[in-house]
C-alpha cells in the first residue's frame, strides 16, 4: 500500500513539474507576427513573477505571461490558448498553494493544493486544483541577474501524504523566449 502511494504521489510530482517547467519555457514568447506588426523588440514586462512565501506553509508562487503561437497552445489545466483568454493579447499561467479548500472543521489536512492559475474566456483570472498533497513548493531563481537573456530557476515540490510518507521532487528548468 505504502508503494503504491509513494508511486501516485510521484506520478502526480512529475505532472506538476511538467506544467510549471512548459509555463517557465513559454515566458515571454512573442508571437513573430506581432513583433513584424509593432516593428519593436518591446519585451514583455513581468514575464515571470515569483512571490516568496505567498501561500500555504509559506510556500512560493509563480505567474509566468506569454503571447500565442501561430499553433495550437494549452493553458495549465488543458484548455486551449485562444485570443478570448487572453489579456492585452498575453497569455497568463500561474502557480501556487493554497490550504485544501472544502473540508470539514476538524479533518486532518492531507497538505494543501496546487492551484493553477489561468484566464477565462473573458480574460479574467480563474484558479483551478490540480492536484492535493501538495506539503510546500520553493521556486528560486538561480544567478539572477538584470539583462541575462536565460534564466534558470529551481523548482521543489514537496508532496505528503498526510501521514508517513513525504517526498521532495527538484528539477531545474530554463526560459527559451526571453529578449
Amino acid at each position: 500500500m505504502e508503494y503504491e502511494k509513494s508511486q501516485a504521489l510521484t506520478s502526480e510530482a512529475e505532472r506538476a513539474l511538467e506544467l510549471i517547467g512548459r509555463a517557465i519555457r513559454m515566458a515571454g514568447y512573442r508571437n513573430v507576427k506581432s513583433v513584424q506588426e509593432i516593428g519593436s523588440k518591446k519585451n514583455i514586462k513581468n514575464s515571470i513573477e515569483i512571490q516568496k512565501d505567498a501561500g500555504y506553509q509559506g510556500s512560493d508562487s509563480l505567474l509566468t505571461r506569454h503571447e500565442l503561437s501561430e499553433g495550437i497552445d494549452f493553458d495549465c489545466i488543458g484548455n486551449v490558448l485562444t485570443s478570448d483568454r487572453t489579456k492585452h493579447n498575453l497569455a497568463l499561467q500561474g502557480f501556487l498553494v493554497e490550504r485544501q479548500a472544502g473540508l470539514p472543521k476538524g479533518m486532518k489536512i492531507n497538505g494543501g493544493s496546487l492551484m493553477c492559475q489561468s484566464l477565462d474566456r473573458q480574460g479574467r483570472i480563474q484558479n483551478t486544483t490540480l492536484m492535493n498533497g501538495i506539503n510546500h513548493l520553493n521556486i528560486d531563481e538561480l544567478n539572477p541577474s538584470i539583462n541575462q537573456i536565460q534564466r534558470v530557476f529551481r523548482i521543489k515540490l514537496e508532496m505528503t501524504d498526510g501521514a508517513s510518507l513525504q517526498k521532495a521532487f527538484t528539477r531545474i528548468f530554463t526560459t527559451r523566449n526571453l529578449p
